[in-house]
């Protein structure tokens, strides 16, 4: 059934607790919102195929819980991963005062150099916002990572961010490649330079 499936990746998604990376992952994976929904315990865990620019590659998406008391999890949660969804709040500064904290704790045990990051700055469908969209931006390039504005609750963004951080992992072959070298891998370049794709201009990529 995998047999045409480029590549595996294992992305995370982390980020102070309350920022809505339940939310995300479960309006990307299900497109579902539930506004009730429970804090994350330990870390959650989702599976989805996607296409992206002609290639197919299945997400192992690991959901953490933001609390500190689900910390002892974090070395074995990041081994491996290619890819980083940091979530802040845009309604509540704390969020985005953290994420250094949140990236000292990627550079600590994180096993790969050349992960590729998106900073997502959540709940935009709020009106109370705290955080600029240009604080986000230059945040963003000043750590190199890909920057979007997204709402679990609209949607708005969210297949964007996803969209957005895979592409740009498959752009990088050393990332992935690896893992799949007995496999023949054929890249397809039909779309390449077509930017963004089906993001609409949300995206800012660096």
């Amino acid at each position: 059934m995998d047999e045409d499936v480029l590549t595996t990746l294992k992305i995370l998604i982390i980020g102070e607790s309350g920022v809505g990376k339940s939310s995300l992952l479960l309006r990307f994976t299900d497109d579902t919102f539930d506004p009730e929904l429970a804090a994350t315990i330990g870390v959650d865990f989702k599976v989805k195929t996607i296409s992206v620019d002609g290639n197919k590659a299945k997400l192992a998406i690991w959901d953490t819980a933001g609390q500190e008391r689900f910390r002892t999890l974090t070395p074995s949660y990041y081994r491996g991963a290619q890819g980083v969804i940091l979530v802040y709040d845009v309604t509540r500064r704390d969020t985005f005062v953290k994420l250094d904290n949140w990236l000292n704790e990627l550079e600590t045990y994180c096993t790969r150099n050349d992960i590729v990051n998106m900073l997502v700055g959540n709940k935009i469908d709020k009106e109370n916002r705290e955080v600029d969209r240009n604080e986000g931006l230059k945040f963003a390039r000043k750590h190199s990572m890909l920057f979007i504005e997204a709402s679990a609750k609209t949607c708005d963004g969210v297949q964007c961010a996803f969209e957005e951080l895979v592409e740009k992992i498959i752009q990088t072959p050393g990332l992935w490649e690896s893992e799949n070298q007995n496999k023949g891998v054929k890249l397809s370049h039909s779309e390449e330079g077509s930017g963004g794709g089906a993001c609409g201009g949300y995206c800012s990529v660096l």
